[in-house]
């Protein structure tokens, strides 16, 4: 574990101890980054991200009453829910927190009263799924301290379900089950209609750089639920021409061709990213399990410019983050990554390169916007999982 790491699990620990005086268990969930494959799960089609060394951390303890309690560090808030209550949402940070003790219960699981407190590395709103580890790594350490098994893909499905029927999120699986299934140094092809995983190792000589924009645009959760309606209301209409159709997942390029025309403007370009987003993340995943970054390089981009012209969820300032960084030296490839409207860019970088992108790429970002970008390198890291400190 990394000395950042650490040292928030020390503070976590001491502070839990202050707060309701017994030494607590520990859990960590990371983040995750998508390397591509953007608004294709809940198209049931293919994505392919990574967890990263940035995480959420839940210390906890059991009660001997049937009460949660969670305090956020980071909010400096307290929030207290009993098992057998009806839970109804607060609107606010918690909610993440709620839904999963509310979905979990649903489930017929017998959960015990616990003390909670959480804090982590995760920014919010970045686009790297501080929200999904919270769900996790409180679903997680629920089922741990009530001493109940939990299969980690279940864990993800429950905590999406969470964050559809509770939050009003309508997500879909891929943030969930990343973070409950993460694989050290590699990414995760993930079929999101079957649920099949298949690990993608990640060549050393094509780091990941993670550039956050500082920005996150109040468009971002109005604007993800309607590209999802607009992708079902395409569906819809292509499937009184094509027979089998579900998701955009079972239409091809070559189909989509054939019937777009059938499609208003816009409903076909929101089809078109993800029926062409789901090809590159297939060829991505051969890309690195080949050890061929230059390849990788050119989709992240194409995938980029699909988000920005078709999906139309990129903003101003990702695109500028996006053509500095595809500009830099060593950059195999850029593109926005997250629901969008801000939050984070990703690229895959030479390493040599890294240090002169952090600054030449900051500075030029910072003078034309206006705000100092966080720029870091990030590894790919396990799953959900008690910490051992």
């Amino acid at each position: 574990m990394a000395a950042d790491s650490m040292a928030i699990v020390r503070e976590l620990t001491q502070r839990f101890i202050e707060r309701f005086g017994v030494s607590p268990k520990v859990f960590r969930a990371p983040g995750r980054v998508n390397l591509i494959g953007e608004h294709t799960d809940y198209n049931e089609g293919f994505v392919l991200p990574a967890a990263i060394d940035l995480a959420t951390y839940a210390a906890c303890a059991a009660r001997e009453d049937s009460l949660v309690s969670v305090h956020s560090l980071a909010f400096g808030e307290t929030r207290e829910f009993a098992l057998d209550a009806r839970a109804t949402p607060s609107h606010d940070w918690s909610d993440y927190a709620r839904g999963t003790v509310s979905v979990l219960r649903k489930s017929g699981r017998p959960l015990r009263g616990v003390n909670i407190m959480v804090h982590g590395d995760l920014p919010m709103g970045a686009g790297l799924s501080a929200s999904a580890a919270l769900e996790v790594v409180i679903g997680y350490a629920l089922c741990e301290l009530s001493d109940i098994a939990i299969d980690k893909i279940e864990l993800a499905l429950l905590c999406q379900a969470a964050e559809n029927d509770f939050v009003g999120m309508r997500c879909g699986v891929m943030d969930q089950l990343i973070s409950s299934c993460g694989v050290a140094d590699h990414a995760l092809l993930i079929d999101c209609r079957t649920l099949e995983m298949r690990p993608a190792p990640i060549d050393p000589g094509a780091q990941i750089v993670i550039c956050n924009t500082m920005v996150s645009h109040e468009l971002a959760g109005s604007a993800y639920n309607a590209r999802r309606e607009e992708c079902e209301r395409a569906v819809e209409l292509l499937g009184g021409k094509l027979l089998g159709v579900t998701a955009l997942r079972d239409i091809t390029p070559q189909q989509l061709a054939l019937h777009g025309a059938a499609l208003p403007e816009a409903i076909l370009r929101r089809a078109r990213h993800v029926v062409t987003e789901n090809g590159r993340v297939l060829e991505m995943a051969s890309a690195l399990e080949a050890g061929d970054p230059v390849r990788c390089g050119e989709l992240m981009n194409a995938s980029h410019a699909s988000l920005r012209d078709d999906y139309e969820v990129s903003c101003i300032e990702s695109d500028l983050m996006v053509d500095l960084a595809q500009r830099a030296e060593g950059v195999f490839g850029a593109r926005m990554t997250g629901g969008g409207f801000g939050g984070c860019v990703v690229c895959l970088v030479e390493p040599r390169t890294i240090d002169r992108l952090i600054e030449t790429v900051g500075e030029e970002y910072r003078r034309r916007v206006g705000l100092t970008p966080q720029i870091f390198c990030c590894a790919p890291s396990e799953g959900v999982g008690p910490v051992f400190v």
